[in-house]
């Protein structure tokens, strides 16, 4: 077995190969990305502001085009299999998405009912829906707020709740669009902490993120430019550690074959 126990007999956990998307506008931003995601592997995103990074995300999740309307080109593979055919619900039992706006992805009235919701529309037992949201209220210490309105929140306890909320439905890869964004020190350190256990796990994981130093435990790190894979390898850029190392690292322009 190979990095991110992926063997030759089965398929990356994600595949894109030449992706373009222009949005319905007819703005495109995405301009024939290419990689792989081997099964229980993190990818880190990052890239300046406009490169494409949540595009990115929402074209792994399905919402583009099927949700945002837009042209999409090229081909995304989910272990294998042809994103395009798949209907919004199949995909969210194979591919978590964390918004990078917490607050759009909350719409009932109590923590625990955001928790339940996902599984509720899978149609899962009543005992595992309880079991799923029990665990995920402990895995980030918020049993407080299980009775709380996600809507009284603040911006932080909505990224977390956002984050239970999708891994109630146990995706195999899970996509955060800046997922540490709002958060004090204790969130921060909440998120990185449920992050280490989805990779223990063996979860796959798409984490776009500003400072590279907070996902420090990445297999591999992906820059966006123009809409295009700038930089991709296990090294991250330093433009991108908020903290540098303390001994430099090597230029390392290389882009990896997908």
């Amino acid at each position: 077995m190979s990095e991110g126990g992926h063997t030759k007999s089965s398929p990356p956990a994600i595949s894109v190969r030449d992706l373009t998307y222009a949005y319905p506008q007819g703005e495109r931003i995405l301009n024939g990305v290419s990689f792989t995601a081997l099964r229980g592997e993190t990818i880190a995103v990052a890239g300046l502001s406009g490169c494409g990074k949540s595009t990115l995300c929402c074209c792994l999740t399905g919402l583009a085009p099927k949700v945002l309307g837009g042209e999409l080109g090229g081909c995304i593979e989910l272990f294998g299999e042809h994103i395009a055919p798949l209907s919004p619900a199949l995909v969210a039992t194979k591919v978590g998405f964390v918004f990078q706006d917490s607050s759009n992805q909350l719409v009932t009235t109590t923590v625990e009912d955001e928790l339940a919701f996902g599984p509720e529309n899978i149609a899962l037992e009543p005992e595992r829906i309880r079991e799923r949201v029990e665990r995920e209220l402990r895995r980030f210490g918020a049993q407080q707020l299980a009775l709380r309105a996600p809507n009284t929140l603040s911006g932080g306890e909505q990224r977390v709740v956002a984050l239970a909320s999708v891994l109630t439905l146990d995706p195999p890869i899970v996509v955060l669009d800046e997922p540490f964004t709002h958060l004090d020190e204790r969130g921060r350190e909440l998120v990185r902490s449920a992050l280490l256990d989805l990779r223990a796990d063996g979860r796959t994981l798409v984490v776009v993120e500003h400072d590279l130093s907070l996902v420090d435990f990445a297999d591999r790190y992906l820059v966006l430019h123009n809409g295009r894979v700038a930089h991709l390898s296990p090294t991250p850029p330093p433009e991108f550690l908020e903290e540098p190392p303390a001994t430099p690292l090597a230029p390392d322009d290389d882009v990896e074959s997908p």
